[in-house]
């Protein structure tokens, strides 16, 4: 089964632009330094999915407790807003290695006419924040029977000409 994948070309000048920015902000200022390398806005991986009932959307954001998630419709915009909090680690050890991302993300989606936002659920299991959007019943495909008629054709009355009759 081929998966596609939506191709954004300037999703790396994006992130390049928020080191940047961080780099210049965290020289100005007194924050704790091992948690200025690890702290970034980040964007978790995001799949949708639709059917003929429901767009689903799955959204990978494990370590983050579920409070520290906000989900929110308005205006036909669905936005997801979370943190990432890092953990503080005593160790004795001068070397750490720290790869995962920390800090705050939001992820913003415009909704279709098609989703009833007024019915929106999301759940939240094993680092997956999975949100249904309904349809609404009338974008919802509808087939329509077609009945077909059980009565035979018309047929065409031929008139056929009758020659007089001779009276007797």
């Amino acid at each position: 089964m081929t998966v596609l994948t939506r191709w954004e070309p300037f999703r790396e000048f994006s992130t390049l632009q928020d080191r940047i920015n961080r780099v210049f902000r965290e020289s100005y200022s007194g924050a704790d330094r091992d948690e200025a390398l690890t702290t970034s806005s980040f964007s978790p991986a995001v799949d949708v999915y639709e059917d003929e009932h429901k767009v689903t959307l799955k959204i990978e954001v494990p370590g983050i407790e579920e409070k520290d998630i906000d989900v929110r419709v308005e205006n036909n915009t669905l936005t997801v807003h979370g943190e990432r909090k890092i953990e503080k680690e005593e160790k004795e050890e001068n070397y750490r290695r720290v790869e995962r991302q920390y800090g705050s993300f939001t992820r913003t989606f415009t909704l279709p006419q098609t989703v009833d936002s007024e019915n929106v659920s999301a759940t939240y299991d094993k680092g997956v924040l999975k949100i249904a959007l309904p349809k609404k019943a009338e974008a919802k495909p509808k087939q329509i029977k077609v009945n077909v008629s059980s009565e035979k054709p018309i047929e065409s009355k031929t008139t056929e000409s009758k020659a007089p009759s001779k009276a007797a």
